[in-house]
């Protein structure tokens, strides 16, 4: 199957002025050398920590922001070099989901109002585009009353739902959603995640979906790339990244993750320091400074993404570092944790919680 999207060689800087209208003084390495596919009906995640350019990757995508260099192809065609006017009319096949569910709609408009905009804007369901905007709330789950609603009157999760509806509203074909869930409550999250997943099934839409929650990302995603300092450093399908991880950097992410298990616990991998200022990347491998096991040729030489049955890592040293290994916990807190459980079990007939 060819990509509905291809990305190669993405870069963005922005450059530093001393003031106003001065000289260029440095410029922010914010995304460097990035190249990734997507498939039609696919989910291809970004994950990393906060600052390493996952968010600026999903503005360039959709030419928000335009490339230092680099090109996006979506379907064939070069977005980067598409005159305005046709990467306006290309725009429907390519949405945005926003972090803020408030922020990202208008207060001062109602529900339909945000829902026929991108219809009237694209000449879409002329003569009937009320009717077009209840069956978008309903296709996300909410009541065709709510149309005459204002943003303020809705819970984050249904701000989130509409914001969804506007996206599906020009029908697009791929969609970038940036952080879609982060600043929802957990208990709304899944249903959020569920609905987004749902809505791919119905609807074929491929996805880049940009996260620094790797338990969210394992749930929906199908591809991950780990990114650190505007690079990705590891590259896979979702169950060989989780089951075998190959870069340390993706090594330590994955040991943060809390194992929902009593009995079970993991050997955590620590990150010392902080991550390194972008306007100065170290030289060689970013993540050195940061990482336990580097060596003198980490400091000399980039290290190229390594691809090997379909699994691909930037690190010299990949097949030396093996991952923290989860490990059963000690026999005391296994027999501590039966006895609790014991202790809380409800006796005779009938006994239970409703």
């Amino acid at each position: 199957m060819s990509a509905l999207l291809r990305v190669e060689n993405l870069v963005k800087h922005f450059p530093i002025h001393q003031h106003l209208f001065g000289r260029q003084t440095a410029v922010v390495h914010a995304v460097d050398g990035l190249s990734f596919e997507v498939g039609a009906g696919e989910t291809m995640a970004l994950v990393g920590e906060s600052g390493c350019g996952k968010s600026t990757v999903g503005r360039l995508v959709l030419r928000l922001l335009d490339a230092t260099a680099g090109k996006v192809w979506f379907d064939g065609e070069d977005l980067m070099a598409l005159a305005p006017e046709r990467m306006r009319a290309k725009r429907r096949e390519l949405q945005m989901i926003f972090q803020d569910p408030y922020s990202s709609l208008n207060p001062r408009m109602t529900v339909q109002q945000t829902l026929v905009e991108p219809l009237a804007l694209h000449g879409l369901a002329r003569g009937r585009q009320r009717e077009r905007a209840a069956e978008l709330l309903d296709l996300v789950g909410l009541a065709p009353q709510y149309l005459q609603r204002y943003p303020h009157e809705f819970s984050g999760g249904q701000r989130q739902r509409i914001g969804i509806a506007r996206a599906l509203a020009v029908e697009p074909r791929l969609i970038v959603c940036d952080e879609p869930v982060s600043a929802l409550d957990v208990s709304i999250q899944a249903q959020v995640v569920n609905l987004l997943q749902d809505l791919q099934r119905r609807l074929g839409l491929a996805y880049v979906f940009i996260a620094h929650d790797l338990a969210v990302v394992k749930h929906i995603a199908s591809h991950v790339a780990v990114m650190y300092l505007g690079q990705i450093v590891e590259y896979a399908d979702k169950r060989s990244l989780f089951a075998q991880p190959r870069h340390p950097y993706t090594q330590a992410l994955l040991s943060a993750i809390p194992i929902p298990e009593p009995g079970i616990q993991r050997e955590r991998a620590l990150l010392q320091g902080d991550v390194p200022n972008p306007i100065n990347p170290p030289s060689g491998c970013r993540f050195r400074t940061r990482c336990p096991h580097a060596r003198e040729r980490c400091a000399q030489e980039v290290p190229s993404l390594r691809t090997l049955q379909g699994h691909g890592v930037a690190c010299h040293f990949w097949e030396d570092i093996v991952a923290p290994p989860v490990i059963a916990a000690p026999a005391v807190m296994n027999e501590r944790l039966r006895r609790l459980q014991e202790a809380f079990r409800p006796h005779g007939a009938g006994a239970g919680f409703q």
